[in-house]
């Protein structure tokens, strides 16, 4: 297949560079102009217009466009991304005039230091992983790796970001946006859903799957860090859990005050991502647990891809915003105690990752040695 499809996806999503220019001098210099909640929805229903138009302009009336839906709602997200790039760029004073009316008139949300750090992360991480999928799609290869990394960082993006926008701060002033980002999100899910159903090509010699469990843990020593690590990952996992729900204990009382003051901002972001985590980081290190002690369960393979995706933007996002200047200072972590700060949430954020690498690159031992099975 041509790789003309991929490239005018690329194109395309540069495209949101002059029209959020454009769009933002217009409705600058259009004194009329005076309800911010009819521009908001226009601004992004123009943007999906325009984008609807082009793709089938541009791909389907000339028949070099790929039949998987999957291309065209990653080339829209695609898009998107770097739209979020301006934001963060231009909140950040680096560039001027793209967004400069949508900052001051959107929902206050995005302007706080998590959607800030979202900004980045979707402008940056994101969009590397819409455009790596579009060319795996474009070129017939196989993006289910890289797709359920994806699904990890998307779905632990969206439920801190919606329900802290419901719950948090500025909780009475969700507008119309809000509703627009639901219709992103399901559209989002829906993709979801079809990256866990597309086949995987990993395949792995049977010998390596008969031999791998008959390995001892101590014949596995990175296994054997690995669970090392997991067990006091998991109780800090519940600990900060335990912060965001004020507890009454002095150790709890202590770190929140004085390492991680931001599970008290009233944005609410931070508490629910340190509940979400609670809940879905918890129960996945006593599975990852089980799994590297017994062999043979597959599914370890694709929850191990979610969950690091998953970690990477939560704590993306709480480090950043925990530091940023747009967190009040009282909330930000003092000087004296960031290394520990950072130390710790980096390990917590990295560590998942090499395991990630582990299971990926060697997952024999997590396969079931049946005669008649090759492949994950």
């Amino acid at each position: 297949m041509s790789a003309s499809a991929g490239t005018g996806v690329f194109v395309l999503s540069l495209m949101s560079i002059p029209i959020c220019y454009l769009f933002n001098s217009l409705v600058c210099n259009n004194s009329s102009t005076c309800c911010y909640y009819s521009a908001e929805a226009f601004f992004f229903a123009g943007c999906a217009t325009f984008i609807f138009l082009v793709i089938s302009a541009r791909f389907i009336l000339k028949g070099k466009a790929p039949l998987d839906s999957l291309f065209y709602v990653y080339a829209i997200h695609a898009f998107f991304s770097v739209v979020n790039l301006i934001i963060g760029l231009e909140q950040d004073n680096i560039i001027d005039g793209f967004v400069t009316f949508y900052l001051k008139e959107a929902d206050p949300h995005i302007n706080t230091a998590h959607g800030h750090m979202m900004s980045y992360w979707d402008g940056c991480v994101h969009y590397l992983m819409y455009l790596l999928m579009i060319a795996a799609i474009t070129w017939g290869d196989n993006f289910r790796a890289i797709g359920l990394y994806w699904v990890g960082s998307f779905v632990m993006r969206s439920i801190i970001y919606l329900l802290g926008n419901a719950v948090g701060k500025y909780g009475t002033e969700i507008g119309p946006f809000f509703f627009l980002h639901l219709l992103y999100v399901a559209v989002s899910v829906w993709a979801c859903f079809r990256i866990f159903s597309l086949p995987s090509t990993q395949t792995v010699d049977l010998t390596n799957i008969q031999e791998a469990p008959r390995m001892t843990l101590f014949h596995r020593p990175l296994d054997l860090c690995f669970i090392i690590y997991l067990i006091p990952a998991m109780t800090f996992c519940v600990f900060r859990g335990l912060v965001a729900l004020d507890c009454s204990n002095t150790l709890c009382q202590h770190y929140a005050q004085h390492y991680e003051p931001y599970v008290k901002d009233p944005s609410a972001y931070p508490k629910i991502h340190l509940l979400v985590s609670m809940l879905y980081s918890g129960p996945y290190y006593v599975m990852t647990l089980y799994s590297l002690l017994v062999p043979g369960c597959e599914w370890m393979l694709d929850l191990t891809l979610v969950h690091s995706g998953a970690i990477a933007q939560a704590q993306f996002s709480h480090i950043g915003a925990s530091l940023h200047t747009r967190t009040p200072f009282s909330y930000r972590v003092p000087v004296d105690n960031q290394p520990v700060f950072l130390l710790v949430n980096i390990l917590y954020a990295v560590v998942p990752q090499i395991l990630c690498y582990r299971c990926t690159t060697r997952p024999a031992f997590f396969l079931r040695s049946t005669p008649d099975k090759k492949s994950a």
